[in-house]
């Protein structure tokens, strides 16, 4: 258990965070949200010990290891991938070699019925015993599945670190944490460098991981996934629910408005009070109650509603200029680096209108293909723009593409061109950045902040084809959200790499999955997609369980294929229970709430009352209508785990 007690800490003067105080229990997954700067990275910092605080203490037993992964890492090593995540078998390690020295000693020595020997005899079980229990005999197991879980393939464990990009590497460094097994996980945004199968892996880990998480994400359904308990850090102080991302939503809202209801009734009575006082304070027969009121207006307990920071960029793209019916058409397109083929003979047609995400592990050729549509590579066989077709491109890496010694007003002022230019301040104070930031270099600004510059850039041209390549990365779910709303609004089409499930769910109507060489369209969004992997999956799975792992795998029996085939399923299975059980959650609290108001209307008193409410019966039909939509995903999701169950018979 950890515990924080009011810890503050400072920048320019300004509380990050004041007096805040929480407890990270045993078991806890914990959700660390807020706005771009609000700190929940220095909170992390702090957990992990890496940063001291200005007041308060942070307290946690000796005994207690903490394993922090940061947002960003330089990786200077010169080992191999393998050998890099082997490393962080610190104290395996130590025992192998104590092992082999005693062993060692004990071969050499002949005075077998010495007290030096027995001592040896004794240290020697004593580390073996450690070496067992710690899973010294599986490093390697251990580190290739981690590894594999993460993207990584068997080719890539014996060549060197140094060979990968700086998201590679983070996943390297994700892996040696994982090993390390610590008592308590500090993550501080994992997803950011992974895809969807990766993500996917790491969920069900952090599932089923054996002691504390407490992570920052960007990626709502990630949190809601892995996640039972939301710390928010807000204007300085932080306010905890026990309750996935979701849930805290509804939670805070709700809660928010019971406490203007307060505040509202509270100044009522306040302004009674006063003009009581007022009317009477100079009639002599009244001076007692006048003073009597006067006393009460000084005990009442004043309440405060919280500060809510509503600070949020708002924007929309500029209509599409008219542009023929095709938008991209490729035949026998192939793309390759050297000897490395990235993208074999596709063909494909996208048409006016079409919103297509782009989806697969990453190196797959997502990048690649949205870099030969804006015309910034070369490669082989077609891949033609339509009639009129204008681009608007956002790369992956855009925000460290900008000058770092241009200002924020003259990275928009170079590009600006006609009566856009008149609208510059305009269009950055939409985007957050007032009178004093449009003056700062690119290089203080924070990641959040240069990825909104990036997008504020796209606003100068309308176009009416986007390409953008991961564009949610660094931003907060608030300006997620109104990005996803603008790009809805969006009249063009749309071409967009994302992992962020719940960013692309609604957003596009078509998924092209990459996958060795390849691509294959899928009709639908994301989770059409992933419904759709999930079951071929399943069937390949069952498929290649029943032909291939009958084979004898180095003296495997059967017994040990079917306790494999077994966990395949159990582990898919509980993941099914989960959302069912999160599902009946909310369908109690939707009875319960629906209750409420039936009372209400069965009681003569309360239903005059709540007559008066215009909102009354929209609220109470709303509440239906989630109900028989809950009741129904109830269904469906009992429905997948009967099959599966089948399925296992």
């Amino acid at each position: 258990m950890i515990s924080v007690n009011n810890l503050s800490i400072s920048f320019t003067g300004t509380y990050l965070f004041d007096d805040v105080s929480f407890i990270v229990n045993d078991r806890d997954r914990i959700g660390l949200v807020g706005k771009n700067g609000a700190g929940k990275s220095t909170l992390l910092k702090i957990l992990s010990g890496l940063q001291e605080a200005e007041k308060g203490t942070f307290v946690k037993p000796n005994d207690t290891t903490i394993g922090y992964l940061p947002q960003e890492l330089k990786n200077k090593s010169n080992k191999t991938i393998l050998n890099e995540a082997l490393s962080a078998f610190v104290e395996a390690k130590d025992l192998e070699s104590k092992i082999k020295h005693y062993t060692s000693e004990i071969s050499k020595r002949t005075d077998y019925e010495s007290d030096a020997y027995y001592q040896i005899i004794h240290q020697l079980t004593d580390a073996n015993e450690r070496f067992q229990i710690i899973g010294g005999h599986t490093m390697q197991a251990d580190a290739e599945r981690v590894l594999i879980g993460l993207g990584f393939t068997q080719n890539d464990f014996e060549r060197p670190i140094s060979e990968f990009s700086g998201g590679w590497q983070m996943r390297v460094e994700l892996a040696k944490i994982l090993l390390q097994k610590p008592d308590v996980l500090l993550l501080d945004e994992p997803t950011n460098h992974l895809d969807i199968e990766s993500i996917q892996w790491l969920e069900d880990f952090l599932i089923g991981y054996f002691g504390a998480v407490v992570l920052v994400s960007h990626d709502r359904a990630f949190l809601d996934n892995i996640t039972q308990r939301t710390i928010e850090i807000s204007l300085g102080k932080i306010y905890d629910f026990k309750a996935c991302y979701s849930d805290y939503l509804i939670l805070r809202a709700e809660g928010r408005e019971q406490q203007m209801a307060t505040y509202n009734n509270q100044q009522k009575q306040i302004q009674d009070i006063e003009k009581f006082i007022t009317r009477f304070r100079a009639q002599a027969t009244k001076a007692k109650q006048v003073q009597s009121r006067i006393k009460l207006l000084d005990k009442i307990d004043r309440v405060e509603v919280e500060a809510i920071d509503s600070s949020a960029i708002h924007f929309r793209f500029p209509p599409a200029p008219h542009c023929g019916k095709v938008m991209v058409e490729a035949e026998n397109l192939s793309k390759a680096y050297g000897n490395k083929k990235v993208l074999s003979n596709l063909t494909f047609l996208v048409n006016k209108g079409e919103r297509v995400a782009l989806v697969g592990k990453n190196g797959e050729g997502k990048t690649t293909l949205s870099r030969i549509i804006i015309k910034d590579l070369d490669y082989e066989g077609s891949c033609k723009l339509g009639h009129n077709v204008s681009v608007g491109y956002y790369a992956q890496n855009q925000a460290d593409l900008l000058n770092p010694d241009k200002t924020v007003f003259e990275t928009i002022d170079d590009i600006a061109v006609g009566e856009i230019r008149t609208k510059i301040r305009n269009i950055l104070g939409s985007f957050l950045f007032g009178a004093e930031a449009i003056d700062k270099k690119v290089k203080v600004l924070s990641g959040g902040e240069k990825s909104r510059l990036a997008l504020a850039k796209l606003l100068l041209t309308p176009v009416n084809l986007l390409v953008l390549d991961e564009p949610t990365n660094h931003l907060d779910m608030q300006s997620k959200d109104i990005l996803k709303n603008a790009l809805n609004k969006y009249d063009g089409t749309l071409i967009i790499v994302s992992h962020d499930r719940d960013f692309l769910q609604g957003l596009t109507n078509k998924v092209y999955e990459f996958k060795n060489q390849k691509i294959k369209e899928y009709i639908g969004d994301i989770y059409n997609f992933l419904q759709s992997r999930k079951m071929e999956s399943l069937k390949q799975l069952e498929k290649k369980t029943n032909d291939n792992l009958k084979v004898a795998v180095s003296g495997e029996s059967q017994n040990k294929v079917n306790r494999e085939k077994r966990k395949l399923f159990e582990k898919e299975l509980r993941k099914i229970e989960t959302q069912i059980e999160r599902s009946e959650k909310e369908i109690d609290r939707l009875e319960k709430e629906i209750k409420a108001i039936d009372d209400i209307l069965l009681n003569p008193e309360t239903y005059k009352e709540a007559l008066k409410s215009k909102d009354f019966y929209s609220n109470y039909e709303e509440l239906k209508g989630q109900l028989e939509k809950e009741m129904q995903i109830w269904e469906e999701l009992n429905s997948k785990a009967d099959e599966l169950k089948n399925s296992e018979i």
